[in-house]
C-alpha cells in the first residue's frame, strides 16, 4: 500500500491532521510489513517475536486516512498500521476497489453527497475488503478536504472486538421498530461472516406475548437478512415465512437439552445431512457454494425462576474454509445475547402500536352519504408514539339527514393519549346521535376532560389531557348549511364552488378542560355551503411550520385545497394534499386532514308541509304525502307503508302538540326520510304494552315500518323522525 512521505503543505488539511496524530505512533515505513498479519475480525495476530523495534503502542494502532479527488480515487493515504494489512489502496485506484461490492452504491452515494453539501458524515460502520477477501470492519468517517485543497478525506477507525460489540448494541437500540432492530442486529452480525439473518418468532414480530409454552410450535419469519443482493429460487428473503419443517429443526437445534445454545453447522455436507429435505437446502443456505453457519438463539431471560423464551434464531453463513473459532462463536453470543432485550423492546412497542393504530382506524370516517363526500388521511410522525397520537376524525349520519364532522386533538401521544381521544370521540358521537347541538356536546366533552384529569385510576392515571382541542361541524343538506363550534381548534378553511377559499371566522375559545374561572360558553356558527362547496378539518401538524406563522400554514392548506378539481377522486386528493404540504413544512407532529365534499340534496328531494293541530291533520298529511309519493314513482308497498307511518307520527303530534306540526319527507339514495315536529315537550317511548293495553301501539307501527327511528330536541319542542328503505 502506498503511504505519505510528508504532510501536505496545507497542515489545515484533515488527511494531515490524522497523519500528523498518526506519526506519533508509527514509525514512517515499515510498520505494516513487521506486524503480523490481521486476523479475519480485524485484530492482528501475535508479531514476529524478532520485531523488538514496534512497541505495544504500535500494535494497537487502529486509526488511518485516505485521501480522494472529485472523482473518488485515492490520491494519497496512510495506513502504515499492522491492523490495516491487507487493503490494497493504491494511489490513482477507486476507492470503492476497497468496498464489498453490495456496498457500493450507498458508500459512493454518500461520498458524493459530502461533495456536493459540504457537511461531513461521520462514524459510519462499514467493511473494507482485504486482498485475500476477507473482511476489516472499521468506523468510518466522511470529512470534505480542506480548501484550497478539492476532494474528500475518509478516515477508518479499525474496530477491535470490544469496540465493535459497544458500538453494535449502540446502533441496534436506537430503534423501536421491530424490523429496524432486527436488520440494526444483522448488520453488525455480518462483521463475522458473509450473509447474516435474523428469524424471529411469528409473535414476537406481530408484537404478541411470548411464552415459554408457545416454542412448540414456533413459527419463524425472516425479518432481517444483509447483504442486499440477488437471492436464489426458493431462498427465504426478508418478510417470507420459513418452511415448517424448517423452523422446527432450528427450534429444536437452538434448545438442545432444553437449553438454548449456539449451534455450528462446518460444512455444505453437514447442512444437507441435517436438513434432509432439498427443498429445506434451498430455503435456508444462501447460494450453491459450500457453506458453514452458526445459529445463535435470540434469549430473553425469564422472570422469578421463569425458564428462558428463545425469541428468534440469527443465523451467520460463511465459506466452508473459513470455520468458526470458539473466541468468534463467544463474541456473537455476547452481541446476541446483549441486543436481545432491544428485539423485546421493540415487540412491547409493536403491540402497542397495534392497538392504538386499531383504535385509531376504528375512529375513522368510513365513507360519506348521499349527500357529502368524505376522505381522511391521518398520518404519525412521532418515533415514539408507538406510531399513533391523541388525533382523530370522524363523520356519521345524523337524524334529520344531516352529517357530522368532527376533528380533535388530544395532548401527548402513545397509549394513554389514544385512550382519552376513544373517549371522547365516542361521547361526541354519541351525544350528537342523540340530537344534542355543536355546542352542547363540546360542553359536555369540556367536563369529561376535566373528569379525567381528576381520576386516580383506569387508563387516565398519571395522564393529563388538558388542553386538548375539538371541532365541531354540522351539515345540514337541506338548508345547504354548516353549523359549528370549536374548542380552542385551529378554524376550518371553506372552498365555494366558484374557487374562493376562506377560513372560516370562528371566536377563539378556550381549549377543554380549561380553568372553570375561563370557561365561556360555545359559540355557534352557521355558515352556507351550497352544493360543490369542500370544507377541509385538520390539526395543527399539518400546517404548522417553524419557519412560518401559522396564518401562513393555514394559508398555504387553503391554496392547496382550492386546486382540488370537482371531479377529483376525494381521498387521492386528500392524500396529494397532504404530500404537498409536508413537502413545505415537513412536519414535527401527527398530520390528520378530514376533507367533505357538500353534495346536498335537491330542491325536488324535499318537501315541508306546516299543519293546524287538528283532529283533521292526519288525513291531511296522507293526502299530500300520498301525492309526493306518486310524483316521486315510488312503489305502491313502500307509499302504504309511509303513509301508515305518517299518519301515526302526525296523529301522536296532534294528541300533544300546542301549536302547529310540521311534516317533511327527504328523499336521498334508496331511503326515504320521515320528519313530524311539533310543540309538545312529551317523549315518545316504545313500551312493550299488554293485550288490553292501547297506549303506545302507534310507535310498534313506527318500530315495524321503519329502518330506525328517534326523536331530536330542538327550541320550540321535538321532532319524531323515521327512515324507510325504497
Amino acid at each position: 500500500m502506498d503511504s505519505t512521505s510528508s504532510p501536505s503543505s496545507s497542515s489545515s488539511s484533515p488527511f494531515d491532521l490524522v497523519s500528523s496524530a498518526l506519526g506519533h505512533y508509527l514509525p514512517r515505513g515499515g510498520a505494516a510489513a513487521s506486524a503480523g498479519p490481521a486476523d479475519s475480525q480485524g485484530e492482528p495476530t501475535a508479531p514476529d517475536p524478532g520485531n523488538a523495534g514496534l512497541t505495544a503502542g504500535h500494535q494497537e494502532q487502529i486509526l488511518g486516512a485516505v485521501n480522494l479527488d472529485r472523482d473518488l480515487r485515492i490520491t494519497r493515504c496512510n495506513l502504515d498500521a499492522p491492523v490495516f494489512a491487507g487493503l490494497n489502496a493504491v494511489t490513482g485506484s477507486p476507492f470503492v476497489d476497497l468496498l464489498p461490492p453490495g456496498d457500493v452504491p450507498t458508500v459512493t452515494r454518500r461520498l458524493q453527497q459530502v461533495l456536493d453539501t459540504g457537511e461531513a458524515h461521520v462514524a459510519r460502520v462499514q467493511r473494507l475488503r482485504r486482498g485475500d477477501g476477507s473482511e476489516l470492519v472499521v468506523s468510518m468517517s466522511i470529512l470534505p478536504a480542506a480548501a484550497p485543497q478539492e476532494g474528500l478525506t475518509v478516515s477508518v477507525i479499525a474496530m477491535a472486538r470490544r469496540l465493535h460489540l459497544y458500538a453494535a448494541e449502540t446502533a441496534v437500540g436506537t430503534s423501536l421498530d421491530i424490523g429496524d432492530t432486527a436488520q440494526s442486529l444483522a448488520e453488525s452480525l455480518l462483521a463475522w461472516g458473509d450473509v447474516a439473518a435474523i428469524d424471529l418468532d411469528f409473535a414476537v414480530w406481530t408484537g404478541e406475548a411470548v411464552t415459554e409454552q408457545a416454542q412448540e410450535r414456533i413459527r419463524l419469519r425472516r425479518a432481517a437478512l444483509v447483504p442486499d443482493r440477488a437471492w436464489p429460487e426458493g431462498y427465504v428473503t426478508l418478510g417470507d415465512d420459513l418452511p415448517g419443517d424448517a423452523s422446527r429443526l432450528l427450534s429444536l437445534a437452538v434448545r438442545r437439552d432444553d437449553v438454548p445454545q449456539a449451534i455450528v453447522i462446518p460444512d455444505r455436507e453437514a447442512l444437507e445431512r441435517v436438513l434432509g429435505d432439498p427443498r429445506l437446502v434451498r430455503a435456508l443456505v444462501p447460494g450453491e457454494r459450500p457453506a458453514s453457519v452458526a445459529c445463535i438463539p435470540l434469549v430473553l431471560a425469564g422472570l422469578d425462576g421463569a425458564p428462558p423464551v428463545v425469541l428468534g434464531v440469527a443465523e451467520v453463513w460463511r465459506r466452508a474454509d473459513r470455520p468458526f473459532h470458539d473466541s468468534e462463536l463467544f463474541d456473537l453470543q455476547e452481541l446476541v445475547a446483549r441486543t436481545a432485550h432491544h428485539v423485546d423492546l421493540a415487540r412491547q412497542h409493536q403491540r402497542e402500536h397495534t392497538q392504538v393504530l386499531a383504535l385509531q382506524r376504528r375512529l375513522l370516517p368510513r365513507a360519506g352519504g348521499d349527500t357529502i363526500e368524505v376522505a381522511s388521511v391521518y398520518q404519525p410522525t412521532t418515533p415514539d408514539s408507538a406510531g399513533v397520537g391523541g388525533d382523530w376524525v370522524n363523520s356519521f349520519p345524523l337524524p334529520g339527514g344531516s352529517t357530522a364532522l368532527v376533528v380533535g386533538d388530544v395532548v401527548g401521544h402513545g397509549l394513554g393519549a389514544a385512550a382519552v381521544m376513544g373517549q371522547l370521540s365516542m361521547e361526541a358521537r354519541a351525544l350528537l346521535s342523540a340530537g344534542l347541538a355543536p355546542d352542547e356536546v363540546l360542553g359536555h366533552l369540556d367536563e369529561t376532560v376535566t373528569m379525567l384529569d381528576e381520576a386516580e385510576s383506569g387508563l387516565a392515571a398519571g395522564y393529563s389531557a388538558l388542553g386538548s382541542t375539538c371541532c365541531i361541524a354540522v351539515y345540514d343538506p337541506v338548508r345547504h348549511q354548516v353549523v359549528l363550534s370549536s374548542a380552542g381548534h385551529l378554524p376550518p378553511v371553506l372552498v365555494l364552488p366558484d374557487g374562493g377559499a376562506n377560513t372560516l371566522e370562528v371566536r377563539p375559545h378556550p381549549s377543554l378542560g380549561a380553568e372553570f374561572a375561563l370557561r365561556e360558553p360555545f359559540d355557534v356558527h352557521t355558515f352556507a355551503a351550497p352544493p360543490g362547496s369542500l370544507i377541509a378539518l385538520y390539526t395543527d401538524g399539518l400546517v404548522e411550520d417553524p419557519a412560518v406563522s401559522i396564518d401562513e400554514g393555514i394559508g398555504r392548506l387553503a391554496d392547496t385545497v382550492r386546486m382540488v378539481h370537482p371531479w377529483d377522486d376525494l381521498q387521492q386528493a386528500a392524500r396529494r394534499v397532504v404530500a404537498e404540504l409536508a413537502a413545505q413544512s415537513h412536519p414535527r407532529d401527527d398530520v390528520t386532514l378530514l376533507l367533505a365534499r357538500m353534495v346536498g340534496c335537491r330542491k325536488g328531494d324535499t318537501a315541508t308541509w306546516r299543519l293546524p293541530a287538528r283532529d283533521d291533520a292526519a288525513a291531511r298529511a296522507r293526502t299530500l304525502v300520498s301525492a309526493l309519493l306518486r310524483q316521486w314513482g315510488t312503489r305502491d308497498d313502500t307509499r302504504d307503508g309511509v303513509l301508515l307511518l305518517i299518519s301515526e307520527l302526525v296523529t301522536n303530534a296532534v294528541r300533544f302538540a300546542t301549536g302547529p306540526i310540521t311534516v317533511r319527507l327527504i328523499r336521498a339514495g334508496r331511503g326515504l326520510l320521515c320528519e313530524v315536529g311539533d310543540t309538545g315537550n312529551g317523549r315518545p317511548r316504545l313500551g312493550r304494552g299488554g293485550v288490553l293495553d292501547d297506549s303506545g301501539r302507534g310507535l310498534h307501527v313506527v318500530h315495524k315500518l321503519t329502518t330506525r327511528w328517534g326523536v331530536r330536541w330542538t327550541d320550540t319542542g321535538k321532532v319524531v323522525w323515521a327512515e324507510v328503505a325504497q
